[in-house]
């Protein structure tokens, strides 16, 4: 008995292991919005972002896109547009309003050689691109469901951490998720960011990090 309990838990060990591998992989393998990390406090940042192109659709956070709006932008990328391109998929799935509220408008960053190209024009209904203005933003990183109920908890927080440091931000909050839908919630990247209103003076030199998904991965 003892012997079967040692391999069980040994095989939910090594899944364990592998599952997390797989996540950490799959999301490492998507281009991602660079931005500059200005400030860190364990999990909450101030990071620099600079303007990015979206392709967006309105959506209910709590769908984890299973209202169509995931698969309205997938379909864009894979070639519903215009000049019939495909185009790679990047991280994050940005979804931008009130986060207590269901609706919000999803968004895929388009990667840094289509925008800079120009990114075609969407042919699904409901479907448009538009640019998502850079700046510096307060950021809590989290695991879990992302939905309306974490969201605005975590967006709590981020605004106490906020309050500590006398920064000013605008009054709407956008989410931020980076893995695809097989990954164990545990194991997920949600990312609440608000915008700011007031300056945060640079760290000194060699303090600062900038750099993608990649780089910032812990």
């Amino acid at each position: 008995m003892k012997r079967a309990m040692v391999y069980i838990a040994g095989f939910l060990g090594v899944a364990l292991v592998g599952t997390f591998a797989l996540a950490m992989t799959t999301r490492a393998g998507y281009e991602s919005a660079e931005y500059k990390v200005i400030e860190s406090d364990g999990s909450f940042e101030v990071r620099e972002y600079p303007d990015l192109m979206l392709v967006a659709t309105d959506s209910k956070m709590d769908s984890q896109g299973r209202d169509g709006s995931f698969m309205r932008l997938f379909q864009y990328i894979s070639g519903a547009n215009e000049a019939e391109q495909k185009i790679a998929m990047t991280t994050p799935v940005f979804m931008e309003g009130e986060s207590g509220k269901s609706e919000v408008s999803m968004g895929f960053v388009m990667p840094k050689e289509v925008a800079a190209k120009g990114a075609p024009d969407p042919k699904g209904e409901g479907v448009k691109l538009r640019e998502r203005k850079g700046g510096r933003f307060a950021v809590v990183r989290f695991p879990g469901k992302l939905d309306s109920r974490l969201a605005k908890e975590k967006e709590s927080e981020l605004r106490e951490w906020m309050k500590s440091r006398g920064l000013e931000g605008e009054e709407s909050a956008e989410a931020a998720g980076y893995d695809p839908p097989f990954t164990p919630a545990a194991l997920r990247r949600n990312e609440i960011l608000i915008r700011l209103k007031t300056s945060v003076e640079e760290p000194e030199k060699g303090d600062s990090e900038s750099g993608s998904e990649t780089a910032q991965e812990s």
